[in-house]
């Protein structure tokens, strides 16, 4: 297994955290809830995200965010390794009945509480319709406690890859409890992640399809040595040009990482093999703006389908929503604005349901 993460990155990782981390939000949320993007008014403003999807239809079957209105509550669950895992679970206001379940994965030195604000998901939940849980990493410490969160997604990233903590046996576990609070549709659990939440998101594709149905994952690369998922699952990843964290064409990463990661577009052409896929790969350019590019795969096995959208002069940054700070701007590039990462990996994996 390539080297992770040093004690001095780590030391650097504190300081990102206390400086990336959100402010929590609190039950029942409301106009200070995390911030949706723009999006675009009736006469669609062409540098608004919506107006530059309309072509490749990226938003299909989704309502734009609003401002959150639900409860956000915090449970724990303990895991097999003997640590006491924590997430935050948002429950949309008004009754939900049997509803989809997106698990949605910070990035690495981030938090659930952060992931929340960076990403938006509360105001697509209320709008769309779903239930959503923000997991966290672990940390420094032994017991999984402290600062510089990270998942276990096999080469990435930093204490939990070096410790081998078994994240695909927590985040199966916590879909199991949130199941035991509210009313899960077993059909349509997706998990979503950025950077090293996206890593980890490609890893339960392989090693939990009996859970996951679909995947999404930005700027993240596939980094375990074998897939072979026990069920088809369906894969969306978006990836920047420009991205130095994660290099497009793989490699050593500018960022606290550490590794030399795989190309990320691999795990797009692995799943698609795993998935044994007939059509494709096909690539359409996007007819109203041409920074994007997308790559897809169909006539999978059990209706899925896989999807790598590659995004010219895009950064690392979650694409579309504002920075969680100044350093983690410094650190991960200016937020492309023109793409709404959220939704588009919302509409795709809520597409693609289990049949």
């Amino acid at each position: 297994m390539r080297s992770s993460t040093t004690a001095g990155m780590l030391a650097v990782a504190a300081l990102l955290l206390a400086a990336c981390s959100g402010p929590a939000s609190t039950s029942p949320t409301g106009s200070g809830s995390p911030t949706a993007p723009a999006t675009s008014s009736p006469s669609g403003s062409s540098a608004s995200p919506s107006a530059s999807m309309a072509d490749l239809d990226l938003y299909a079957g989704t309502a734009a965010a609003v401002a959150p209105r639900g409860t956000v509550t915090t449970r724990t669950v303990r895991t097999p390794d003997g640590l006491t895992r924590s997430y935050r679970l948002f429950v949309p206001s008004g009754g939900l009945g049997v509803a989809p379940l997106l698990v949605a994965l910070h990035g690495g030195l981030g938090s659930g509480a952060q992931f929340e604000t960076n990403s938006g998901f509360d105001g697509l939940a209320t709008s769309n319709r779903f239930l959503v849980a923000y997991p966290d990493g672990v940390g420094r410490a032994a017991d999984g406690s402290g600062g510089a969160r990270t998942w276990n997604g096999g080469d990435c990233c930093g204490p939990a890859a070096s410790r081998k903590v078994d994240d695909v046996a927590f985040l199966k576990l916590l879909v199991s409890d949130v199941a035991k609070a509210q009313s899960v549709d077993p059909d349509r659990v997706f998990a979503i992640g950025h950077s090293n939440g996206g890593i980890m998101a490609l890893r339960l594709a392989c090693e939990a399809s009996d859970v996951f149905a679909a995947v999404g994952a930005q700027s993240s690369a596939l980094e375990v040595a074998s897939c072979d998922p026990r069920n088809p699952v369906s894969a969306m990843q978006i990836h920047g040009t420009a991205d130095t964290n994660v290099p497009f064409d793989g490699g050593r990463g500018s960022g606290l990482a550490g590794i030399a990661f795989e190309p990320p577009k691999q795990a797009a052409t692995t799943l698609a093999a795993a998935d044994r896929c007939t059509v494709g790969p096909t690539t359409t350019t996007g007819a109203t703006n041409p920074d994007l590019v997308l790559t897809a795969w169909s006539a999978c096995a059990s209706a899925t389908a896989v999807q790598f959208l590659a995004v010219t002069g895009a950064k690392h940054a979650w694409m579309g929503h504002p920075p969680s700070s100044p350093l983690a701007k410094t650190l991960v590039g200016t937020p492309y604005p023109d793409l709404d990462s959220s939704r588009a990996l919302w509409s795709f994996v809520s597409a693609h349901p289990r049949t």
